[in-house]
């Protein structure tokens, strides 16, 4: 089992208020699952994302990364496995505007201690795996939204994290540019990663394995997709 979450409670405090975000929350991912999480608006789909990702600390039940309980690991150990085992793609992109695409997927490895020339080789590598090899040096503002997406999913890529978390990565996207990048989602799938997909588009989800859908910060349906 890569991912379990048992239990998993999530409540926010605004002023003497308290709003739960999630509720009772069990969930197993296995390796190489390509699942995707849906809800509505307010569900709590990225608050599970973030707890997901390590980057969030449920308020009570216990989550396993590797066989790992979370809570009992070190700052540093987070880091690192935020770093070397999970690779990050947003809605928004997230790229440095006056860095070129070459730099921007170089980002994550500065933490890892790799020589500046190793790091532009394998980020040149990364960008060529998804299409944009003849891109190398140009700024985000030269690129088209698909073409940034591709830039982000290359920078989630270059540490070889064996899960990918995309959080709406089609949402600045028009369909036929989602669907290209949905596809070359399926070909890193593929290839041996596993795939966390939160989205609120239902054809989106169609290209998953799995789908879980929550309302109102519980698990409201978890089942396979007929079309797989």
């Amino acid at each position: 089992m890569m991912i379990e979450l048992q239990n998993i409670t999530k409540t926010y405090r605004l002023g003497n208020i308290e709003v739960p975000a999630l509720q009772s929350i069990d969930l197993h991912i296995k390796e190489n699952e390509y699942l995707a999480v849906m809800g509505p608006s307010g569900s709590g789909k990225s608050t599970l994302m973030n707890i997901l990702g390590c980057l969030d600390t449920p308020t009570g039940g216990a989550h396993y990364f590797d066989g790992e309980r979370v809570s009992e690991l070190s700052d540093d150990s987070l880091a690192e496995i935020r770093n070397r085992k999970i690779g990050f793609v947003f809605q928004t992109f997230n790229l440095l505007p006056r860095a070129d695409a070459t730099t921007n997927v170089a980002l994550p490895m500065i933490y890892s201690g790799i020589p500046p020339e190793e790091r532009r080789r394998i980020a040149a590598e990364a960008l060529t795996q998804v299409g944009l090899g003849n891109r190398l040096d140009h700024r985000p503002n030269e690129l088209s939204g698909g073409q940034r997406q591709r830039v982000a999913i290359a920078r989630a890529l270059v540490n070889r994290p064996s899960i990918i978390l995309a959080d709406e990565p089609t949402g600045n996207l028009d369909s036929k540019t989602g669907e290209e990048i949905m596809q070359l989602f399926r070909e890193i799938h593929d290839q041996g990663n596993t795939i966390i997909l939160v989205t609120h588009e239902e054809y989106i989800a169609d290209h998953a394995s799995r789908v879980v859908r929550l309302l109102d910060g519980h698990i409201e349906s978890d089942h396979l997709n007929s079309r797989h």
